[in-house]
């Protein structure tokens, strides 16, 4: 697949985990249905992909993780909060250029108007 079919994939899959619970529930709840719903579409999804870091060319021992990796090409971060702020858009990029991949999506599902509220990050 294209990164755009790829991404209109994940897009289509957002919108129905939306439809089925709305706004207001744990990020855990919308990152489980986004698995079932994605790998019923066919698509390779990792949860909680971890991600090695260095520094210097030394492997640091800190834990970080992908909410979802997609395609072994697409960061997805997802949030449920009531506000954005800029600092979850500045997230997504240090995800994605610590995993090497160029392609990301941010979604907030604690929204009323979902369309609003994904967003599509390029490094």
């Amino acid at each position: 697949m294209t990164d755009n079919q790829i991404t209109y994939q994940i897009r289509g899959a957002i919108y129905n985990v939306y439809n089925e619970f709305g706004p207001g529930a744990l990020e855990s709840l919308y990152e489980a249905a986004l698995v079932v719903e994605m790998t019923k579409r066919g698509m390779k999804v990792e949860r909680q992909k971890p991600i090695d870091v260095y520094y210097c060319g030394e492997k640091l021992d800190v834990a970080y993780r992908i909410d979802l990796l997609v395609e072994d090409k697409v960061v997805v971060e997802l949030k449920s909060v009531v506000e954005m702020r800029d600092v979850f858009h500045l997230q997504i990029l240090t995800y994605m250029k610590l995993a090497q991949k160029h392609l990301g999506i941010l979604v907030n599902f604690n929204c009323s108007d979902i369309n609003q509220n994904i967003w599509r990050k390029i490094l």
